[in-house]
């Protein structure tokens, strides 16, 4: 698609791993040239980080889906003449993105300031595990870390099981994204002002911000969220809220009314159960739910909730998601050319003006801007 939005705009990544490179990837899907700055012989840390011994080439596949759409440009920060190469990009870029510890770049003599003092105009963001204060301001920024230790956790699995972390890195695609946000809004600040902007994002916040309704309610009675210990699905949230073991899978409810949804199943052991009991007795009702829905199919109880207009679903795995026309007509995927073959990942969702962001090139090889970039320098 051309006439992106970002088109034009220069970003330096200094990152590595998931957090920064999801924020810069997205900024290169919508039309920014991002540059990925990265140790010579090494790279990224991320090129390392197999997932089930999958592997493009020398490099991981989740490398290679995080990092499409960029270049690489090898340096070596210690070098002096490879940093004054950085230096002269920091003054054609608009935006630099990193996502090391604090003091990293500034020992490079990368940190803001010095930053600021090349390119008063640059947006400078970063990501951090815990911020840039703090007794934890130094301990590694992961994210299953950083899930434990801001509760979030807790409000995953039943009462009665230990904490459930999140399936995925929740916090460094949230982190990440909110990056973009900061960023986007300090472009347009600077459109209107001509000044720069700090950008800083940390996964602790990130993942505070997170469960800002969990914590509402926390800061307003002190006590803390509860889960049913029968399928739980949202502490703060009465029965029916949650998945159910049917006859052949599980089925998911979402909020609705008791007595409705007695009716629709046939449930007369609920039909007058009023909403204070519903929170009540939550795991009482959802046990009586449990011993209901287990005697029919998947499809039987989803056509009946829906012939009644109750929120519910199947709960799918991916092969069976995909079969969905609904899945189907959302064209999620798309393929990046590579040498040998192809990868399938997923697109950008975002749409503009209709049109789906679709870009089928891959992540980059370790430097392969490097004979690009520094003719346009020397020019």
């Amino acid at each position: 698609m051309t006439d992106l939005p970002l088109e034009g705009i220069v970003v330096l990544e200094f990152c590595q791993y998931l957090s920064g490179p999801s924020a810069a990837l997205r900024l290169a899907d919508l039309g920014a040239r991002v540059i990925k700055i990265e140790k010579p012989g090494v790279g990224d840390a991320g090129r390392k980080l197999a997932i089930k011994n999958l592997w493009v080439d020398d490099d991981s596949l989740l490398y290679h889906t995080i990092n499409r759409n960029k270049e690489s440009f090898a340096a070596d920060l210690k070098n002096a003449g490879d940093l004054g190469y950085i230096k002269q990009l920091i003054g054609k870029a608009d935006v630099l993105i990193h996502n090391f510890r604090p003091g990293v770049m500034d020992r490079a003599g990368l940190g803001y300031a010095a930053v600021q003092a090349i390119n008063p105009r640059i947006i400078y963001a970063e990501i951090s595990g815990y911020g840039k204060e703090g007794p934890w301001k130094d301990l590694p920024g992961q994210d299953l870390l950083l899930q434990s230790i801001t509760g979030l956790a807790y409000t995953t699995g039943n009462g009665s099981s230990a904490p459930v972390p999140f399936g995925i890195a929740i916090g460094d695609i949230l982190a990440g994204s909110q990056l973009v946000q900061g960023i986007l809004a300090a472009l347009i600040r600077r459109q209107k002002t001509k000044t720069g902007a700090l950008i800083e994002i940390s996964l602790m916040e990130s993942l505070l911000d997170f469960q800002f309704e969990l914590l509402t309610t926390y800061f307003a009675n002190g006590q803390q969220p509860q889960r049913s210990d029968i399928n739980n699905g949202h502490p703060l949230l009465n029965a029916p809220y949650g998945l159910y073991q049917t006859k052949n899978g599980h089925i998911a409810l979402a909020m609705m009314e008791i007595p409705a949804l007695a009716a629709a199943i046939d449930c007369p052991a609920l039909q007058d159960a009023s909403k204070e009991y519903a929170f009540s007795e939550r795991d009482r009702v959802k046990q009586v739910l449990a011993d209901h829905l287990v005697k029919q199919s998947s499809a039987y109880w989803i056509e009946r909730l829906h012939e009644n207009g109750l929120w519910a679903m199947e709960v799918l795995d991916w092969e069976n998601m995909m079969t969905q026309e609904a899945y189907r007509s959302l064209q999620m995927e798309q393929a990046l050319t590579i040498p040998g073959g192809k990868i399938v990942t997923t697109r950008c969702p975002i749409r503009l003006n209709g049109k789906r962001l679709f870009s089928d090139r891959p992540a980059p090889a370790l430097g392969n801007a490097n004979k690009t970039l520094l003719a346009e320098l020397n020019k």
